[in-house]
């Protein structure tokens, strides 16, 4: 017996209703759902990406979605990724701790029709549609080589205090300081890389080692947020500040005091809550179609129009920090 088109017509809509869900209707009440992965929630350069991510959700009407490892965690990435996999969020926006571990996780949500991008530190390129990068690491690394030069006259040797050995975007970083330290300062000496897990306590105690191990350093350069007045704090204990320069990646709140005492010298990041902010504003129009490969331009909302090199949108130049200008800013 033939049914009616009418009830053909119903199921047909069910059925189309049911595969396009995924597309801009999976919060409760409708709304876009974007989900924001950091390294680790409890580090305050995540908690000020957030701050960024919420004016921009806000702005824009979707529902974010934020969480994290405690500490750098792979593994618990992957495993959070999983669930908004099974949540059917429609965009994924992530720092990646594990360039390749977390890739395979990503795939998965792009095959189940999930937008991703990345921001901070990137995952492998056939994992997301587009990089929301802070700054290029040639940048980034030029600007810490050159401004550990500046500091120590170009000549001595500096050790480097990274987040892990496995971070994608500090190995960049620290590939580009290298190649500088060998195009412009033959003077200068790399003695040593050690990890502090993104946590200052390390960071402090891994100082204090290198200043034990070399006692002709001339400067410390630490490449995560926690590193740079981890590495203030252990200087400053050994009563060497101002003879052992301290700098790096962080944020002005956290350096403050350090740099007033001047203890730390120099502290160089991009804005951290536009970061957050534009890497939301690209999520959610790549979910709906406003942003798509090939793209050399992204209107951001209150940043303008900024450029797209490749499948990287890119938010700026690093900036320095020093003594006369970091009560400029309040992050």
């Amino acid at each position: 017996m033939k049914r009616p088109l009418f009830l053909l017509a119903g199921v047909l809509s069910a059925v189309l209703l049911g595969a396009c869900s995924k597309s801009g209707e999976s919060g409760s009440d409708g709304k876009l759902t974007v989900a924001l992965l950091p390294k680790s929630k409890g580090n305050q350069y995540f908690v000020t990406c957030e701050k960024g991510a919420r004016k921009a959700a806000d702005e824009l009407g979707v529902e974010l979605l934020f969480d994290g490892p405690t500490n750098t965690d792979p593994a618990k990435q992957n495993e959070i990724v999983e669930n908004w996999i099974s949540l059917g969020v429609d965009v994924i926006c992530a720092a990646c701790e594990n360039k390749d571990g977390i890739s395979t996780a990503l795939r998965k949500a792009q095959d189940a029709g999930i937008k991703v991008v990345t921001y901070d530190a990137d995952a492998q390129p056939d994992a997301r549609s587009f990089f929301v990068n802070q700054a290029t690491a040639k940048g980034i690394g030029d600007t810490l080589m050159d401004t550990a030069a500046e500091l120590t006259g170009g000549s001595g040797e500096f050790a480097v205090i990274s987040a892990t050995l496995t971070a994608a975007n500090q190995n960049e970083w620290i590939k580009y300081i290298k190649a500088r330290l060998e195009e412009k300062y033959p003077d200068m000496k790399l003695v040593d890389v050690k990890p502090c897990d993104d946590q200052k306590d390390k960071a402090q105690q891994e100082t204090t080692n290198l200043l034990s191990a070399y006692p002709n350093l001339k400067a410390v350069v630490a490449i995560c947020s926690p590193g740079v007045p981890g590495a203030a704090e252990a200087v400053k204990q050994a009563g060497k500040a101002g003879q052992v320069k301290v700098l790096g990646l962080g944020l002005p709140s956290e350096n403050r005091a350090y740099v007033k005492e001047g203890v730390t010298q120099a502290v160089i990041l991009w804005k951290v809550e536009d970061l957050g902010y534009l890497t939301v504003m690209a999520g959610a129009a790549l979910a709906e179609g406003k942003l798509a490969p090939g793209a050399t331009e992204f209107e951001a909302g209150k940043l303008g129009t900024l450029k797209i090199e490749g499948d990287n949108i890119l938010l700026g130049t690093p900036f320095v920090f020093t003594k006369e200008n970091i009560d400029e800013f309040d992050f």
